[in-house]
Formats: C-alpha cells, structure tokens, sequence
C-alpha cells in the first residue's frame, strides 16, 4: 500500500479514505500477481508491463478504469447492477458498496485478455 501512499494522503474525507483504501487493498489480496504503480497521480495496477485497471477519486465516487473493451464486455452486467458508467469509467458512489464481483470480473478480463500483450494500452 506505499505504493499509493501519495494518493491516499490527498484524500480528505477520513470515510471515503478507508474506502479507497479498502479498494487498492482488495485488489491487491485478490490479484496478488498484480504490480501495484502510481502514474499520473492515480494509483494502477499492471501485468507483465501492461494496464490492467486504474482508480481515480472525485467528490461523489471513485471510479475504476477498466479501459473501453474492460467495461464494454461486461455492459449488460454493469447495467443490470445499477452502475453509473461511461465506456472508459464505473463510478462507485462513495455512499453505496462496491460491486466487487462485477469489478474482479474485469480485472480477470483484463488480465486474460492481455496475457500476450507487449504495450500498455490496448
């Protein structure tokens, strides 16, 4: 959780804090493969060099980013859930709980998806 350390500092609110530690820890139990960066003051996690979900913070929700084909194979789920989404963001309210089975879905996409990937973006 160093890693992220920076970011999690910058977050004011002591109950959206621990959820966004919350988050970052549970990705980091879940998918412990996964090497946890912080770029562009936003904490990601990679595989073999690769993207594989990033997370942002706002006043109203943090929100996970999966990349495009992440969310788009997975719209019908995140729809029936009742999850705010653009094709590129899931935004998780800060006063709801997290989908975390919807949001390990996508990870594990991502990481199979781009198991012979040797960029960082699709």
């Amino acid at each position: 959780m160093n890693t992220f350390q920076e970011f999690i500092d910058k977050i004011e609110d002591p109950e959206n804090k621990a959820r966004a530690i919350e988050v970052l820890q549970w990705v980091l139990d879940t998918f412990p493969s996964l090497k946890p960066r912080l770029a562009w003051n936003q904490p990601m996690f990679t595989d073999h060099g690769t993207f594989i979900i990033g997370f942002s913070v706002s006043k109203k929700h943090m929100a996970a980013t999966p990349e495009e084909a992440g969310i788009a194979h997975f719209v019908k789920e995140i729809e029936a859930a009742g999850i705010d989404h653009t094709k590129g963001i899931i935004r998780m309210p800060w006063n709801q709980p997290v989908n975390y089975d919807i949001l390990k879905k996508m990870i594990q996409f991502n990481i199979d998806d781009k198991a012979g990937h040797d960029k960082f973006w699709r």
